[in-house]
């Protein structure tokens, strides 16, 4: 059966952190979603083009989805050459995974049009790469859910990527996204550089708590292991209402949550689809009353990242 020679994958929003975990914990939404179109062209190289109005570049190299591309053409003998088309369904700086999702979109797409010769791991570190331009590191904890769905843990990314994709429990995730940006590089700039170890032991242990309570479907035990005593102090401040709004969701029946990457997106994770929705109507409430536009969005866990949703041959 011959290749496809072009691709549309929707790539979805994704929450890093996961309270405690930060760096190496990520959770897969089924919505938003970036749309990725990928076309084989003859002549080698990329060609992308923006389909929304966030005015990013479409230099390969200055572009997460470009820079995640060229890394997979790196690794390809043959010269090829892509025509790429995104439309961004995720803002741009809101803490769910946006960069991560155009990235992961683009290898998972360029993958798809080369018979699935790589690994989901493989397409990580490539995808990596994306999010080196967006925030000057690469790291995985949005890239990892973002390509493999579900739950992850990022165990290490040198000298050798170690990523674990494991089974989440059914809970439904509740988010509100404000509708400011913070920037990722300025949210990394206020963390602190040295954490007293007896902070830093109660984090681990929570980090623990947090991977067995999801294993075991412990709901108990996840809301007390979604404490972030480290991060989510120090970020606290860029984002208003934060405290406001996890209060009221968790008087909504929320099992816990916090600060969605770096923000300024809030998450709650819940027991069931009612409770997320309650959840997500105390979080609305808190900006509405203080006058900021929001979204909302509610959903499970989503099993699968990027998937390819349309396909078409010469």
């Amino acid at each position: 059966m011959p290749l496809p020679s072009s691709v549309t994958v929707h790539a979805p929003a994704t929450i890093a952190n996961v309270g405690c975990g930060f760096d190496v914990l990520g959770l897969c939404l089924t919505a938003p979603y970036d749309t990725v179109r990928l076309t084989r062209r003859e002549q080698p190289g990329l060609v992308i083009h923006h389909l929304d109005d966030y005015d990013l570049p479409t230099d390969p190299n200055r572009n997460v989805a470009g820079a995640a591309l060229l890394a997979l053409l790196r690794a390809v003998p043959e010269p090829l050459g892509f025509e790429v088309e995104i439309t961004k369904g995720i803002r741009p700086g809101s803490g769910i995974g946006s960069s991560a999702a155009s990235a992961a979109g683009a290898v998972v797409a360029a993958n798809a049009l080369l018979g699935n010769r790589f690994s989901n791991k493989e397409l990580i570190d490539m995808a990596m790469y994306g999010e080196a331009v967006a925030s000057g590191v690469r790291h995985a904890d949005n890239i990892a859910p973002a390509i493999c769905g579900g739950f992850t843990l990022v165990r290490a990314i040198t000298p050798t990527l170690d990523v674990l994709a494991l089974p989440a429990p059914p809970l439904w995730v509740a988010v509100v996204h404000p509708q400011f940006e913070v920037k990722t590089k300025e949210a990394r700039a206020v963390l602190p550089t040295s954490v007293p170890l007896a902070l830093a032991v109660r984090q681990w242990a929570n980090v623990g708590g947090l991977v067995a309570g999801f294993l075991t479907h412990d709901n108990e035990l996840i809301a007390r292991a979604l404490e972030d005593y480290i991060v989510e102090p120090a970020r606290a401040s860029l984002i208003p209402g934060l405290g406001d709004a996890k209060r009221l969701a968790l008087a909504a029946g929320a099992l816990g949550g916090g600060i969605s990457g770096s923000g300024p997106a809030i998450f709650m994770l819940n027991k069931d689809e009612a409770t997320a929705h309650a959840a997500a109507e105390a979080l609305g409430s808190v900006y509405r009353k203080m006058g900021i536009d929001f979204h909302l969005h509610v959903g499970p866990i989503a099993s699968q990242g990027a998937r390819v949703v349309a396909s078409a041959s010469e």
